[in-house]
């Protein structure tokens, strides 16, 4: 039977330039030249990022920034295998949430659609497409198109996603998975080599796409780690990491930080329209892609902002209320049971 492609359900289209991605991949490049002698001044030359921060979980960088560091990697090791090495050492504990809700799937089928649905949240430089077909299963992967410029970058980028689809396949269906066909929508290249010694299977060269082609039996296994109790509530969590990142990339990340600014006196939809340099009617375009509204960002701001107020300070409703910018309590009151259905006692309450 035919499943047809898996896309993701809340598509988050990101910026290479903004900041919102954890640095796990990055992690993974500096840990892997570390090992084999390159200093880390070396390794994030032009990346923006002290060593430090380079394994901190509150630390977000760019895809930008992750790309810099991919080339520079490519500059400084002479490893053809390089980029398939780095994408193995990337695990599903290494994801947190995503990892974990991947982990919880009742059944393979569901972890793959899973993983191509919220991919998002991988600090992506590269689309996935997960298919099923009466040949088997298939993972699709393309770099993104800031990479298709430059050929070796593409190709560190498609071989290192390799690395890490089959790490994380590994991780799931137990070591003994193998791909039966590796496909590389490129030429044989004499920088970087998939070997079928390295990957355990066939690899095609200068084919239409870049695919793993793996037997569908794999999918059939019993997934032991799997519960179908815990995976609803873990989806729901992963479900309001991909919102809130969709909430901070684009035209509605830009607006959000405006009015994060003051949120008690936010500027009108015309004032940040002029601040961000593009007309009314423009911006508004650019939210109904994002599937957002001007007052519906506003909200979502003002209920964040008040759930963490009613949880983390003795603050009085009052004072929440034009912390926010509300003319009263009975305002901010009738407010917040619009967007939660609850009223702030209850919240105080948790």
């Amino acid at each position: 039977m035919d499943h047809g492609p898996v896309s993701d359900r809340a598509p988050v289209h990101m910026g290479l330039d903004e900041k919102v991605h954890e640095p796990t991949k990055l992690a993974a490049v500096f840990d892997t030249l570390v090992s084999e002698g390159f200093s880390a001044e070396e390794i994030l030359r032009s990346v923006d990022i002290t060593p430090e921060r380079v394994h901190s979980p509150k630390a977000r960088i760019s895809l930008r920034q992750l790309a810099t560091a991919y080339q520079n990697a490519i500059q400084l090791s002479t490893d053809r295998h390089l980029p398939y090495r780095i994408g193995t050492t990337i695990h599903i504990s290494t994801y947190g949430m995503y990892g974990y809700a991947i982990l919880c799937c009742p059944d393979f089928r569901k972890a793959m659609e899973f993983a191509a649905r919220y991919h998002a949240l991988a600090a992506p430089l590269v689309t996935i497409e997960f298919k099923e077909d009466p040949k088997g299963a298939i993972w699709h992967i393309e770099p993104i198109a800031y990479s298709v410029t430059d050929r070796r970058l593409y190709r560190f980028i498609a071989e290192l996603q390799i690395g890490v689809h089959i790490s994380l396949m590994r991780d799931i269906m137990g070591p003994a998975f193998l791909p039966r066909e590796i496909s590389l929508a490129y030429p044989h290249a004499e920088d970087f080599n998939l070997t079928p010694d390295l990957v355990g299977c066939e690899v095609r060269f200068a084919r239409p796409a870049n695919q793993i082609l793996f037997e569908s039996r794999w999918l059939d296994q019993t997934a032991t780690l799997g519960n179908k109790t815990t995976y609803p509530t873990i989806l729901a969590l992963c479900d309001d990491l991909l919102e809130d990142l969709r909430l901070r990339v684009g035209p509605a990340g830009k607006i959000r930080a405006i009015l994060l600014r003051d949120i008690a006196n936010p500027p009108t939809f015309a004032a940040i329209a002029k601040l961000l340099d593009v007309s009314a009617r423009s911006l508004r375009r650019q939210l109904q892609q994002q599937g957002i509204s001007f007052r519906g960002l506003l909200d979502e701001l003002r209920t964040q902002l008040a759930v963490k107020y009613l949880r983390s300070t003795d603050l009085a409703n009052e004072e929440i209320a034009l912390a926010l910018g509300f003319s009263d309590a009975a305002n901010f009151r009738r407010a917040f049971h619009r967007w939660t259905k609850k009223a702030p006692s209850a919240i105080r309450g948790e």
